[in-house]
């Protein structure tokens, strides 16, 4: 059973983020943001003006007092130990921002709109430093960790894409549909209805392994090689999108939300991280193992069927509510997840240990 913080809002709770010392920002329809201290009790509460709904909230990595918020088409800078007026507003996106992510050293601030456009902004000069364009709506923007330079994004166009801050244009682009197979489901045809949107990403803290999770209700797993990335496993566990993915700092764990109401626990270590040392060696290796059907011309087509067959979630939780954002936090030395889901209450669940 879920423990439940209440108290905090109003209104549906749209995103969560924990800070290295455990506080918890959460963001909720009409402006509203609260702080958490690690035993779910309020630390502090705020009404942002316009009241436009809070959409993405992300701490600084090296100053967890810094906390930036996304509500409308503004970003705000809190300083947590005294939540009141935003210490600064940017506004440099021109529609609603889905998502926020500031890099590792905490001088590139990206901000993914309705739009299209992800503006990342230099944090010491305050301004904008590079524009970056999908071609729909821009669901997830997140920088590599270990990488200040380099980020990845995806959204409603279905692409997948791997910049760097030095180059205006993608590194790499990626179309979800390209891993469609006629055997993937029986309503193939229900794929038109269906397609592939991408709704969110998360990267695994090693920098070179990330997830996409889409309207189809698929994880796909891919691996950064140099200036591209490879699609290295799909899986799936949800019957309809996932909204949320969340690699855990340990390991290979990735947590993900879905629009059916189940959160769900993936161990993905014995599929990526043996590879993740050599991928020239990996891919010769997989080549030798795979079956001469699915060799063409020396390439490993796609990804084999039965290879995503066999990744399991490693706990599922009903959670029965749509889920708008997951989280992970430590609290007295267990692990726990934090859902925000269309209520205005927490829930949080205990996880195994790696």
């Amino acid at each position: 059973m879920a423990v439940k913080w209440t108290g905090g809002h109003s209104s549906s709770i749209l995103c969560l983020n924990v800070n290295t010392e455990g506080l918890v920002a959460s963001g909720a329809e009409r402006g509203e943001l609260t702080l958490w201290d690690g035993g779910g009790a309020p630390a502090g509460q705020l009404q942002l003006p316009k009241a436009d709904d809070v959409t993405s909230v992300v701490f600084s990595p090296r100053c967890p007092t810094r906390l930036y918020t996304s509500h409308g088409e503004t970003i705000s800078l809190l300083d947590v130990r005294s939540l009141k007026e935003p210490v600064e507003h940017f506004h440099v996106n021109e529609e609603e921002i889905n998502c926020l992510s500031v890099n590792q050293t905490d001088n590139f601030l990206a901000a993914a709109d309705d739009s299209g456009a992800i503006k990342v902004m230099d944090l010491e000069n305050k301004k904008v430093s590079r524009s970056l364009r999908h071609s729909n709506i821009c669901s997830s923007v997140v920088f590599r960790p270990q990488r200040p330079q380099s980020l990845v994004s995806c959204g409603l166009d279905m692409q997948v894409m791997l910049w760097n801050l030095q180059k205006a244009r993608p590194l790499w682009t990626t179309n979800l549909q390209e891993y469609e197979t006629p055997e993937d489901s029986p309503q193939s045809a229900g794929q038109f209805f269906n397609p592939p949107l991408a709704h969110s990403l998360s990267v695994a803290s090693c920098g070179n392994i990330f997830g996409c999770g889409a309207q189809d209700g698929k994880v796909r797993i891919f691996r950064v090689t140099g200036v591209k990335f490879e699609h290295e496993l799909e899986f799936q566990g949800h019957s309809l999108g996932v909204s949320q993915t969340l690699f855990m700092p340990e390991a290979y764990w990735l947590l993900t939300g879905g629009n059916d109401g189940k959160v769900l626990l993936w161990d993905v270590s014995s599929d990526v991280g043996k590879w993740q040392k050599s991928p020239a060696k990996s891919l010769q290796r997989r080549k030798a193992q795979a079956p001469a059907s699915t060799r063409k011309h020396g390439k490993v087509n796609k990804v084999a069927s039965n290879e995503h067959a066999r990744v399991l979630p490693k706990l599922t939780i009903e959670h029965g509510e749509k889920v708008n954002w997951i989280s992970c936090t430590e609290i007295k030395g267990s692990k726990r997840v934090l859902v925000a889901d269309q209520s205005s209450s927490v829930s949080v669940y205990p996880l195994p240990e790696p």
